[in-house]
C-alpha cells in the first residue's frame, strides 16, 4: 500500500496490473476488507517478482486466501500446544526454585539468587502487573506491606519469554540442570537452544505473522529422539521446529504428542489439495512426518 492509504477498488485494480488473476471482483473486495491488503501482502511476495511486484504467471486471488487460512490453521493448531509446554515448564521453574528458596517466597526479586540485568527489566513489569492485573492488585490490597507477590502468583501472568528469562538468569547452576533434567537433559544450553526456539514460534504464531516461511535465527540442536529426529540437513525451517515441537511434547505427555502429529497430518493433507499450498508445503516447509 505503500505511504498513502488507497480503496479496495484502487487495491483491486493494482492487483489484476500486476497480473494476479481475480475472478469475482465483489468477493476480492469483501476479502481486502475483511483480512486487509497490507497483511495479505506477506503472502503475496512469494509469488511475485522482487524488483517489479508483478505475479507469476496463473496465480489466483484464491489461492493465495487458501495459503492464507492454511498458515492461520497451523499457527492456532502449534500454538495450543505449545500453550501446553509452556505451562509445563512455568510449573517446573516455580516448584523447584519456591522449594529450594522455600523461605523467600520471591526468590524471583532476589539479587542474590537471579542475576542483576533481568531485575531492571523486571520492575517495570511488574509495576504493569500489579496495576492492570486483578489477582496481584487483590493480593496487594490484602498485604500492602509486600513488595511482591509470591513466585507461584506472579508467574502465572508472565510470558514464556519472561519465563524463561528468569530461568536462564539463575545463578544456582545446580537448580537449572534440575528442570532440565525434568526433560532429561543434562545439558542446559541444550534446553536453552530447544526452548528459545520453541518461543519464537510461540511469538510467530500469537502475534500472527507469517509461519510458512520462518527460519529459525539459530539452527536447532540435534534432537536425541530418533523418531523426532531431523532427515535432512535443514536445522531452521518450520519442518525442523514441528519436529522438536513434538519431541519436546513427548517429554510432558506422549498422548499429546501424538495428538499434535495426528492434527498435523491431516492439516498438510487437507492443504495438499490446493496447489499452490502444496507448493509451499514441498519446496518452503518440507513437511516430511
Amino acid at each position: 500500500m505503500g505511504n498513502v492509504a488507497t480503496t479496495v477498488q484502487a487495491q483491486l485494480k493494482l492487483l489484476k496490473d500486476r497480473g494476479l488473476e481475480i475472478r469475482n471482483d465483489e468477493k476480492a473486495m469483501e476479502i481486502l476488507l475483511d483480512v486487509g491488503y497490507y497483511r495479505l501482502g506477506f503472502y503475496f511476495y512469494y509469488f511475485q517478482d522482487p524488483l517489479t511486484h508483478n505475479f507469476e504467471e496463473g496465480i489466483c486471488l484464491d489461492d493465495i486466501i487458501d495459503l492464507y487460512y492454511f498458515d492461520f490453521d497451523i499457527k492456532m493448531l502449534l500454538l495450543r500446544y505449545i500453550y501446553r509446554l509452556e505451562v509445563h515448564f512455568r510449573t517446573q521453574l516455580v516448584y523447584y526454585a519456591s522449594n529450594l528458596y522455600s523461605s523467600n517466597n520471591i526468590w524471583y526479586a532476589d539479587p542474590k539468587i537471579v542475576n542483576n540485568e533481568i531485575l531492571k527489566e523486571f520492575n517495570n513489569i511488574y509495576y504493569i502487573l500489579k496495576t492492570n492485573n486483578n489477582i496481584l492488585a487483590k493480593h496487594h490490597i490484602k498485604y500492602p506491606h509486600d513488595a511482591f507477590a509470591p513466585a507461584w502468583k506472579v508467574f502465572e501472568f508472565f510470558t514464556f519469554g519472561q519465563t524463561f528469562k528468569f530461568y536462564s538468569n539463575l545463578k544456582n547452576e545446580e537448580l537449572k540442570k534440575k528442570i532440565a533434567g525434568v526433560y532429561g537433559f543434562r545439558d542446559v544450553s541444550l534446553l536453552n537452544n530447544y526452548l528459545l526456539s520453541i518461543i519464537n514460534i510461540r511469538n510467530i504464531c500469537s502475534h500472527n505473522a507469517v509461519l510458512y516461511d520462518f527460519n529459525q535465527p539459530i539452527g536447532i540442536r540435534r534432537i536425541p529422539n530418533l523418531k523426532y529426529r531431523f532427515k535432512t540437513s535443514n536445522t531452521t525451517n518450520l519442518n525442523a521446529s514441528i519436529r522438536l515441537l513434538l519431541y519436546l511434547l513427548s517429554k510432558v505427555s506422549q498422548n499429546r504428542a501424538e495428538d499434535l502429529e495426528r492434527d498435523l497430518r491431516a492439516e498438510f493433507e487437507k492443504g495438499k489439495s490446493k496447489v499452490l499450498v502444496n507448493r509451499i508445503i514441498n519446496n518452503k516447509i518440507k513437511f516430511d512426518l
